[in-house]
């Protein structure tokens, strides 16, 4: 399942809403460094890749901000391992 996820700055959250619900994956911004605290899908999505999408699409916003990703969500952080494609964005701190 493909779903239209928005980056939504003002609330620092990338988010896909449905008619009812909505999941988030969201972060903080300092300098160049994206801190990802959490990813949040309501029961009524679950089991349809949109954590996954989500987290893919914040990913890939960052890395074309040239940004560094620190995984403090242990989805985010899962997500990473699983697909190391996106390993070149995480800082060491």
């Amino acid at each position: 399942m493909n779903v239209p996820i928005i980056h939504n700055p003002s609330e620092n959250r990338f988010e896909y809403r449905n008619a009812n619900d909505i999941a988030v994956c969201d972060y903080k911004v300092i300098g160049n460094m994206w801190y990802f605290n959490h990813t949040s899908v309501p029961d009524s999505m679950r089991g349809q890749g949109v954590a996954a999408q989500l987290v893919e699409t914040a990913l890939t916003y960052v890395d074309e901000q040239h940004g560094r990703v620190v995984a403090n969500c242990s989805y985010v952080a899962a997500y990473i391992k699983k697909n190391p494609n996106f390993a070149h964005l995480v800082a060491i701190e």
